[in-house]
């Protein structure tokens, strides 16, 4: 469907052909005539197929026909990081060319004044404010800033910000909106919190579900199955075996990503680190050597894997499995992007198996296991229908002693001698007296920390990604051009003003004379 079977407005469809869009993606076509009705939605598609534009472009078209309030809110977008936020903000400023919307950005990082200038931006009002959660609390604590008015809530990327805590922040955001309002959440992933998020906000929403994309054919997909304690000696291999420059590593918490990375600069690669405790100069910094060939590796948390467009990508590992097959499509689509080619491997633990079976009848094939070299040591046997049964109740897998046996057990089921019965029960060690008076014995009791600073500490580790971030608040006031489409208008322009940038159209571009499915950027 071509964005001119929609019910937009001919200012909105100049835009987009001045931005070169021409056919909707699937979740476009979808949501933007379940918006126009004034519906609740909740729309579930992966990174890339045009979110962003499914919801602003109808938006930004009703706002535009609606009386301009005065010092208030209309419409709040809320995003999980800085570099969403500002990309986002761009699609709006070339959307919103030919209309009269107002919009303000709203992200953390910046210095008194330029907190000033976004909290003045509030007060005064504007038609579109997109904002990160953490940020907007900070704004809103101050007082002054009214948001009964606003018609529209959207979350971009809500399961992200769920993972990154910030439902809490979210539900208090809530509370300072009207009842009356239409609620989008669009997402890549359905999990249970976003389940219960909705729920709790949205009023009989439509729902649609985009079906998640397989991995190009060009990206060599393959895996390594072993001990945990493996992991490391295997990536170094990895390294000395398919590449070591232009690499991404993807671990499953910030304290893995940490102590990877120390291991690998001591071994004497060039490493960067990505995660949400780093502050956001810090952040910035690291994109800009990698970037610039000056780190070679980048061990990252999902944080990477999304909105963040690097190109030349030649190996992406997974050094532990990821939890939902969206996350694996997000996380080695890093590499072979703008049809080059690359290779990915992910590494199975033990505890990974199960998981990364399912992940395989996702995809429909078996991802091609390596073979490691002996002095590796002995591997696991891959089992996919492995399945951890809690602690103390986990099956042991068999292992491999080389590459001769594979690890079987023999005919009668006995396990081999060097192998440790894994029905073997401990022995219960028995409670002293000290455990009996509720005491350990020779340790001194420890102060009590209060639990409004844990509380502090742990949301101050949960905002960084979007609180430590730096950029212009930017307030724009379209002069609305009235009238249908005329090709004269469109190439003067906004009084003089100049055409949506090369960069938004790089930001959001889609070729009408590509043969391949167009997406958006979102």
């Amino acid at each position: 469907m071509r964005f001119d079977e929609l019910e937009l407005s001919d200012d909105v469809l100049d835009a987009l052909d001045a931005m070169r869009f021409g056919d909707c993606t699937p979740i476009q076509e979808k949501a933007i005539p379940l918006i126009f009705q004034r519906r609740d939605l909740i729309a579930v598609a992966q990174t890339g197929t045009g979110k962003t534009a499914a919801y602003l472009l109808p938006v930004i078209d009703m706002l535009a026909d609606e009386p301009e309030p005065t010092d208030t809110v209309s419409c709040i977008v809320m995003s999980p990081t800085r570099e969403l936020a500002q990309q986002i903000d761009r699609q709006l400023e070339g959307f919103s060319y030919y209309l009269p919307i107002s919009s303000v950005a709203i992200y953390g990082g910046t210095d008194g004044k330029e907190f000033a200038r976004q909290q003045n931006g509030l007060k005064r009002g504007a038609d579109v404010v997109i904002a990160t959660p953490g940020r907007l609390i900070a704004h809103l604590q101050l007082g002054g800033i009214d948001l009964s008015k606003v018609q529209y809530f959207i979350l971009d990327e809500a399961d992200r910000m769920l993972d990154m805590g910030f439902f809490d922040d979210i539900m208090q955001i809530v509370k300072h909106l009207p009842k009356e309002r239409q609620t989008l959440m669009f997402s890549a992933t359905m999990p249970p919190k976003i389940q219960q998020l909705a729920k709790a906000i949205l009023n009989d929403p439509a729902e649609i579900k985009i079906a998640v994309s397989r991995p190009t054919e060009k990206i060599a997909q393959s895996a390594c199955v072993v001990y945990e304690n493996q992991k490391t000696r295997v990536l170094k291999h990895l390294f000395r075996t398919v590449s070591d420059k232009r690499v991404i590593v993807f671990a499953a918490s910030k304290l893995k990503v940490k102590d990877l990375a120390k291991s690998l600069r001591n071994s004497g690669w060039k490493v960067g680190e990505m995660h949400s405790d780093l502050e956001q100069d810090r952040r910035d910094e690291v994109m800009h050597d990698f970037r610039a060939a000056r780190l070679d590796i980048l061990v990252a948390t999902d944080i990477l894997a999304r909105g963040i467009d690097i190109d030349d990508i030649s190996l992406v590992v997974n050094y532990d499995v990821p939890r939902e097959a969206e996350d694996y499509v997000h996380r080695i689509g890093r590499t072979a992007r703008a049809g080059a080619g690359g290779s990915a491997v992910t590494l199975i633990g033990e505890e990974d198996m199960g998981r990364f079976g399912d992940l395989e009848r996702f995809l429909g094939y078996e991802v091609k296991k390596l073979d490691l070299p002996e002095d590796i040591g002995e591997t696991p046997v891959y089992d996919p229908t492995r399945r951890t049964r809690g602690r103390g109740g986990k099956p042991k897998s068999p292992r491999t002693k080389g590459r001769s046996n594979g690890g079987q057990r023999s005919k009668d089921n006995k396990p081999a001698e060097n192998q440790r019965d894994s029905s073997r029960q401990r022995t219960p060690r028995k409670p002293s007296a000290d455990h009996h008076n509720g005491e350990k014995k020779a340790q001194a009791p420890k102060p009590r920390q209060s639990a409004k600073a844990g509380d502090n500490n742990e949301k101050n580790t949960a905002v960084t990604t979007e609180n430590n971030t730096s950029g212009d608040t930017k307030k724009r006031k379209r002069n609305y051009r009235p009238g249908k489409r005329q090709s004269s208008n469109r190439k003067q322009g906004n009084n003089g003003s100049k055409k949506p940038s090369a960069s938004q159209q790089a930001t959001s571009h889609v070729s009408t004379s590509s043969s391949t499915s167009p997406t958006v950027n979102s």
